[in-house]
């Protein structure tokens, strides 16, 4: 509940405990967070099989169309609230103010539900305009009119599972989220396919699976934090909420909006083929960085929290330590990435090996940002999103010159090269920034530890490869892989732990004694 405020004046060992606490923390909900990302990419992608499989190609792409105007409408209703529950509901929590909590409730999740019914009646009302006039496909029709309806229910689980992380429960949107929608929607789907499935149906499981949620993250909020109370007991800051959504909100369009247009450059500068084979490449690096954008998310509401109390010591500590769990954990991945990539790739089918140095170097763009540190949450959670909006403009100019740049000289590869000099500038700049303002870098003397274990096991990885002889397919990465994987983990543990490390391996060993307890009485 919001009784976990700390008191602002604290003796050292209170300090030490609060911030051990904090730390345990960041890994445990990070922990649940990365576990919920790799389940749902697990159950989404055997959606999609079941999904492309049912629909065939046709209706499969007119249902991948539907499902990305929902997206952008998405996009555009939350505006930026979801990171506003997440800071204000946080700083607020700590304070003990039930009545700002409520009041940013009532803005945050009632102004997002008003702007997706807009936004979700705007599509039903010219879905027979976009699917005669932009897409030239009259049978989208009913698709769009569906995708209109559902655009408020997606809507409400982002802004809810926004409070509730606001509140450090990064359980609930996990289970609501992550686990229920997709078990649900994937229920839905194989039942339908026995009685005729096709594209609206599709779009109808998304919907309904997502309104289960919704539903399942409002009990949890009440659990929380109770919904039954009056209206007026509220403390509303518009301007407040708004001056930090709107920067984020504006923000993330143009990211989104650089990833589209990259694809379109790539697809008009060079070859269908091309964008075909980054796409599969990105999409293997968005898995890879999952651990640290899951540690970046259980951060967010303890950064705002620190920031609000002045602890820039804390927020320090976690900044670091933060980035070195990350890094070990990118490392070996980035090792795997940059060994073994066309056979990576290969699992795709052997057109796509085509990728393989592309691959590497998007491998190293996110080994710099992950290194970089949460230089990007730091900024946001701490109020700082003009800022953000700043440096989301740089960012588009920067890559958006660099594509057009690149991608006519050396095509996917320029598109790969533009990816890592972009990324490499705006993470860098965020690193620069976070210490301008809070004198704070990500890195102490602990984490020359997993650099100096990931220059040993990259040694190790030529002697692996020059005298192991395995077959070039997926045998030879996975044995490959896992040898590197024990040297990486045999020099971590004969370089040892910090306290930090040791304080969450403690709490680890303290749960699976527990569990081991439990499970052996009975």
């Amino acid at each position: 509940m919001i009784d976990r405020a700390i008191n602002a004046g604290m003796s050292s060992s209170s300090r030490e405990r609060s911030s051990e606490r904090n730390i345990v923390a960041i890994a445990k909900d990070g922990g649940i967070t990365f576990a919920g990302k790799m389940f749902l990419s697990a159950v989404r992608l055997v959606t999609a099989v079941i999904v492309a499989r049912l629909l065939g190609a046709d209706q499969y792409g007119m249902y991948n169309l539907a499902l990305s105007t929902a997206n952008i409408a998405i996009g555009l209703a939350v505006f930026g609230l979801d990171s506003a529950l997440i800071r204000y509901i946080a700083i607020q929590a700590s304070r003990k103010d039930e009545k700002g909590v409520w009041g940013t409730l009532q803005v945050g999740v009632g102004v997002a539900t008003l702007l997706s019914v807009i936004t979700g009646t705007f599509i039903f009302g010219l879905a027979y305009y976009l699917a005669e006039t932009v897409f030239h496909e009259p049978r989208l029709v009913p698709l769009l009119q569906f995708t209109g309806v559902i655009v408020p229910l997606l809507t409400m689980s982002e802004v809810l599972a926004g409070a509730l992380r606001g509140f450090k429960r990064m359980d609930y949107p996990v289970i609501a989220q992550f686990v229920f929608q997709p078990v649900v929607r994937l229920i839905m789907i194989v039942v339908l396919a026995f009685t005729g499935f096709n594209a609206v149906h599709a779009i109808l499981t998304f919907g309904l699976a997502d309104l289960a949620a919704s539903i399942m993250l409002i009990y949890f909020l009440n659990k929380e934090f109770s919904l039954r109370r009056s209206v007026r007991t509220a403390r509303r800051d518009f301007r407040t909420i708004f001056e930090f959504s709107i920067p984020v909100w504006l923000s993330e369009m143009l990211v989104k909006f650089h990833g589209n247009i990259q694809t379109l450059i790539l697809g008009s500068l060079n070859t269908i083929t091309g964008v075909g084979i980054f796409s599969v490449a990105s999409q293997i690096s968005m898995v890879s960085s999952q651990f640290s954008s899951s540690i970046n998310t259980s951060a967010k509401p303890v950064i705002a929290e620190l920031h609000d109390r002045a602890d820039m010591r804390e927020m320090g500590q976690i900044y670091q330590t933060a980035n070195k769990w990350a890094v070990m954990v990118q490392i070996p991945i980035f090792i795997t990435m940059v060994l073994f990539p066309a056979p990576i790739l290969s699992l795709f089918g052997e057109s796509f090996t085509d990728g393989a140095l592309a691959l590497s170097i998007i491998a190293l763009a996110d080994l710099l940002k992950v290194g970089t540190g949460m230089g990007g949450i730091i900024i946001d959670m701490t109020g700082y999103t003009k800022l953000k909006l700043v440096n989301s403009i740089f960012r588009l100019v920067a890559n958006l010159g660099l594509d057009i740049l690149l991608i006519p000289r050396w095509g996917l590869l320029g598109a790969a090269v533009a990816a890592l000099i972009g990324e490499g500038f705006i993470n860098l700049l965020r690193l620069f920034q976070v210490f301008f303002l809070f004198r704070l870098i990500p890195y102490n003397r602990t984490f020359i530890k997993p650099i100096t274990a990931g220059v040993i096991t990259l040694a190790s990885a030529f002697f692996i490869k020059t005298w192991l002889i395995l077959d070039g397919g997926l045998f030879f990465v996975i044995a490959n892989t896992g040898l590197l994987l024990a040297v990486y983990l045999g020099m971590t543990l004969l370089m040892g732990f910090s306290p930090e490390d040791q304080a969450v391996i403690g709490f680890i060993r303290q749960r699976a004694n527990k569990l081991f307890s439990k499970n052996s009485g009975k």
